[in-house]
């Protein structure tokens, strides 16, 4: 911590808000037990005792990010071979100690997790980290994920046997304590539509990372958010069979949906009379994206994001980033496809969520990616502006807290992000954050990013 007075005071500082209006320069946000007290035109203020004050002109202070696709593990995918594979199965390492440190240190002040592996490991986390006695962001616990029975190479989820079993899961784990829930690619409509009444029965929210079930019918079963913008949706794929998913796995149906052609708008209806939100998740996409080593020019990660992770996943990297992978893949077309179509979902009057699902592959890590994210958004087409609203009010808005949290407004909780520069104008600036302010708590960046140095990826 770096500020702990009672009353804090940043003084001559923007106020990008979150709401998405034009930022207001040169502001005094004043903080008191955690919440902001006022707002109001700069002035220089005298020291007083348990009052902290901080001239913050040249700064920016924001929202902190509500993250809704977040995760508390590592995927190791082990020994790379020559060619650039990797055996199976993967494993799930639990990040306990530097993700939710990264996370708070990189303006991430509420986080879901958005699928667990570890759901004890994780509540007793968020217990933990509320009663202060760990660093980290405010933790949406989501269950373990909710699979079919198709064989994965992922050896840690439970595989559903039916409906009941969906049932009872989602039971479980809602009288445990998480707060929401996560259907994932092989589940059936019959389990989903179980999980999905449960859950709704317990007041908690089902999200997906959808292929055998597609879009449409995820919507109309009661589902409340899909993963992946508009990746996984497989209405189109030839191969579509019931309950099943396609081997392109989506990527033909977005191929073959222009955003502005009947069938991206009979689906934009059906999600948003059904209110179904949609989790953009570029930021894992961008970091899979094929690579030509041979004129790719885009340079390494920031040096801060090689410093945290462990000598391993740096090695795992560095190997990837060097050697590079065959250019003549589709995936930037898809990601151009995908960004195109949350665009038109917005301005059909959908609601867009933000989370880079970072689980580390291609260097996309918790917290640095994402600022990433929010810097795509604005690449895709979104304004700044409306890029940091998608990260922070609209997701606080899907959660039912935006009362409490995701703008500056007096009342609310001093979640707040500061740094320097201006990414109302430049968002590349998002990265330069020194100070996050969570229950008005000051956190310092740099030192919480010092203690984390080569843990990434061990824990």
């Amino acid at each position: 911590m770096s500020v702990a007075t009672p009353k804090v005071i940043l003084e001559h500082v923007q106020v990008i808000d979150g709401t998405g209006v034009a930022a207001v320069a040169d502001q005094n946000v004043s903080i008191q037990d955690g919440k902001i007290r006022a707002i109001s035109p700069g002035a220089d203020l005298s020291p007083s005792e348990g009052t902290t004050i901080l001239n913050l002109r040249g700064y920016s202070v924001m929202p902190g990010f509500v993250g809704m696709h977040e995760h508390l593990f590592y995927i190791a995918l082990p020994n790379l071979a020559a060619d650039n594979s990797f055996d199976r199965p993967g494993l799930f390492h639990q990040m306990s100690f530097s993700a939710p440190r990264m996370y708070l240190a990189n303006g991430v002040t509420t986080a879901r997790t958005a699928g667990s592996v570890d759901p004890y490991t994780d509540l007793r986390l968020k217990e933990t980290i509320e009663k202060g006695l760990l660093p980290g962001p405010h933790l949406d616990v989501t269950g373990p994920y909710l699979e079919g029975s198709i064989d994965s190479s992922f050896l840690q989820m439970h595989q559903l046997t039916g409906p009941e079993d969906a049932r009872e899961t989602v039971a479980y784990w809602a009288n445990r304590g998480v707060t929401s829930f996560k259907a994932y690619k092989d589940i059936t409509r019959e389990e989903l539509s179980a999980a999905v009444a449960e859950a709704h029965k317990h007041g908690l929210k089902i999200t997906g990372h959808l292929c055998s079930v597609t879009y449409a019918e995820a919507a109309e079963i009661g589902i409340d958010n899909i993963e992946h913008g508009f990746r996984g949706n497989t209405e189109m794929d030839p191969d579509k069979k019931p309950n099943t998913c396609t081997d392109s796995e989506g990527d033909y149906t977005l191929e073959h949906t222009a955003p502005d052609s009947p069938e991206a708008r009979r689906l934009f209806t059906t999600l948003i009379s059904h209110h179904v939100a949609i989790t953009s998740t570029m930021a894992g996409a961008a970091a899979g994206l094929p690579v030509d080593a041979t004129t790719d020019t885009r340079p390494l990660l920031r040096p801060a994001v090689l410093e945290a992770m462990a000598p391993s996943v740096r090695d795992a990297y560095l190997y990837s980033r060097n050697r590079g992978r065959p250019a003549q893949s589709k995936a930037a077309q898809y990601q151009r496809r995908d960004m195109d179509m949350q665009r038109a979902f917005v301005a059909a009057g959908g609601l867009l969520l933000a989370g880079p699902d970072p689980v580390g592959i291609g260097g996309n890590v918790p917290g640095f990616g994402d600022q990433r994210q929010i810097e795509l958004l604005v690449e895709a087409g979104f304004t700044p502006l409306e890029a940091i609203r998608i990260a922070t009010l609209n997701g606080a808005i899907y959660l039912g807290r935006q009362d409490q949290i995701g703008s500056i407004a007096v009342g609310k909780n001093a979640d707040l992000v500061v740094m320097k520069g201006d990414p109302a104008t430049r968002i590349a600036d998002i990265e330069n954050v020194e100070t996050v302010f969570k229950d008005g708590v000051g956190y310092d960046t740099k030192k919480l990013l010092d203690s984390v140095k080569g843990h990434y990826g061990e824990y």
